[in-house]
């Protein structure tokens, strides 16, 4: 019986890089609000109510909870060393790095794939308020340095007192942060032979089926009145 050698054992491929998994937590906290509200309505509704206003809230409850659920829960990013993977309310888009020609940030986010092609990030939602109290943070800090270096020991003071206030304020926009971390992913892995491929979209039928089908019931509860 010979012993194997190592150096001729086939070669196990390297695991695929774990996700990270970007999502709004305001949105999340909105969708699970909004879904409390539709379900403490709907489940009065089919506990007290008549048989029409029954049925009524049963059809609008499955209209309504899948797309509620699907424009707050259900967005999320997911990004590793091969690809972007985006889930948004009505489908999923998986694009490869090689297929990233940009990733914008303007009044949304979004990624432009090489055929030009935009694909929202609904995950990732742009904060004009955010974006401001950022850069007037950074005025703030950029003046306090100026100020220190011209008057000395009284800069120094000014500093300790003011600026201590707001070392720690934020110099960037949470969603631009994340945007900078796709960036750099898509910079040191766009021409890896890993990272190819073709863009993938998958529309969410079982977000459409539900939504659908309340809303033909509904439509017919309410021709029949």
């Amino acid at each position: 019986m010979t012993t194997p050698d190592p150096e001729h054992q086939p070669s196990t491929p390297d695991p695929v890089s774990r996700d990270r998994v970007y999502r709004s937590p305001m949105g999340i906290l909105g969708g699970v609000a909004l879904l409390a509200i539709v379900f403490w309505l709907g489940v009065d509704a089919l506990v007290r109510g008549e048989s029409r206003t029954q049925w009524l809230a049963l059809a609008a409850m499955i209209l309504i909870v899948p797309l509620a659920s699907a424009f707050t829960l259900r967005p999320a990013v997911y990004a590793n060393e091969e690809r972007l993977r985006i889930r948004n309310p009505l489908r999923v888009v998986v694009v490869p790095w090689g297929q990233v020609a940009s990733l914008r940030s303007g009044y949304s986010n979004e990624v432009v794939a090489q055929s030009g092609t935009k694909y929202q990030l609904w995950a990732i939602p742009v904060s004009l308020r955010a974006r401001k109290k950022a850069a007037q943070h950074a005025d703030r800090t950029a003046a306090e340095k100026n100020t220190a270096g011209r008057g000395g020991g009284g800069g120094r003071g000014l500093r300790g007192s003011r600026g201590a206030a707001d070392a720690n304020g934020p110099t960037r926009a949470e969603t631009d942060k994340i945007m900078d971390d796709l960036r750099e992913l898509l910079e040191n892995h766009g021409d890896a032979e890993s990272a190819q491929g073709e863009v993938s979209v998958r529309w969410a039928y079982e977000v459409m089926g539900p939504a659908v089908a309340g809303a033909v019931l509904l439509l017919i509860l309410l021709a029949v009145a």
